[in-house]
């Protein structure tokens, strides 16, 4: 049931220094905080603009700070009217972001974890709730748009991985808002980085049957690539492959069975006799042991460059070059023994 009296939400300024009006919201009536039981009348909004704007530029941004100033406002009234009134709690912007941050990257897979890296050096390891404004939020986009990898830190990452990384960022922003743990969606005010089309490269059946005959100085680096070929499984899910996931299916057939990492869904992929020669032995935990991330960089290029292959290809690409079970790569058995 509505109260009788409803509190009308004003956007007011007042002036503050160097000739710029603050913007606060005017509650009429009080509205009560319902965590300290304390009556207010205002909520600062944190921007300023312009008392007397002087160019086209100012102009434009005293426009575009009224519009969000208006925006808040209008979503502040329909708060009052539903009675929500946890925009008046004070102690929520002293939480600590990045341990939000870093809890909600181990619910999800690994570019999460890679984004609040990021974000973890970008605010230089501290960052309360209070801090996330679009300010910030558009620093962090300028900062990704020029940062280096984490591994190798005189290389810039890409432009798509930066696209990557704040949309990552942004998903994070839309979760806490509707945990109701930000005042407002900071997505309404920040733009996407956009990715950029890139031409991939594949491999064809015959460069593929040239890998397979191709020896390679790391053994297990050829056969977790021809496994991520043949089945379609991701480099992050090969190297946590472990042999409890291969096991008989309903039907007898041996299969694999994995909790993709991206979706976190599980699913179940019929295993061929090639596809299970390419894990060796069976044995307990890993099944590509010694198999790590730096050998799909300079070991790969290695193989590729052995096998006649001169396009560049990456093991992504690879895993892309998804067979069809019909297709028999002969004697696949006795070359990657």
């Amino acid at each position: 049931m509505l109260p009788s009296t409803c509190s009308k939400v004003t956007l007011r300024q007042r002036p503050i220094s160097n000739d710029r009006l603050s913007l606060y919201l005017d509650y009429y009536p009080a509205v009560r905080n319902p965590k300290t039981m304390k009556m207010s009348r205002r909520e600062s909004l944190g921007f300023y603009i312009f008392a007397n704007p002087r160019s086209k530029y100012q102009k434009e941004y005293n426009d575009s700070i009224l519009m969000r100033a208006e925006l808040i406002r209008c979503r502040r009234q329909e708060a009052v009217i539903n009675q929500e009134f946890g925009f008046m709690d004070r102690e929520q912007p002293k939480a600590d972001f990045l341990e939000y941050f870093e809890e909600k990257a181990k619910e999800h897979y690994e570019k999460w974890t890679i984004t609040y890296r990021h974000f973890q050096h970008f605010v230089k390891g501290k960052c309360t709730f209070g801090d996330v404004t679009v300010d910030l939020c558009n620093k962090f986009r300028n900062y990704l748009l020029k940062a280096k990898q984490l591994r190798h830190s005189k290389m810039n990452i890409s432009r798509n991985s930066a696209a990557g990384y704040f949309s990552t960022f942004r998903a994070l922003l839309k979760a806490a808002y509707k945990e109701r743990l930000l005042q407002e969606n900071l997505n309404d005010f920040i733009e996407e980085i956009e990715y950029e089309e890139v031409k991939k490269n594949f491999l064809t059946a015959e460069e593929v049957k040239q890998l397979a005959a191709t020896p390679c100085d790391k053994p297990v680096l050829k056969q977790a690539s021809l496994f991520s070929i043949l089945t379609g499984l991701r480099i992050s899910d090969i190297l946590k492959l472990r042999w409890e996931d291969i096991r008989p299916d309903s039907t007898g057939e041996m299969a694999m069975f994995v909790r993709i990492q991206k979706t976190q869904k599980e699913s179940v992929h019929p295993l061929s006799p090639e596809m299970l020669a390419l894990c060796g032995e069976r044995g307990k935990g890993i099944v590509f042991k010694g198999f790590n991330r730096s050998m799909t960089q300079g070991d790969l290029k290695k193989w590729l460059k052995a096998a006649g292959i001169t396009k560049r290809i990456t093991f992504h690409c690879g895993k892309h070059f998804k067979l069809s079970l019909s297709l028999k790569m002969s004697n696949l058995q006795d070359l990657v023994a």
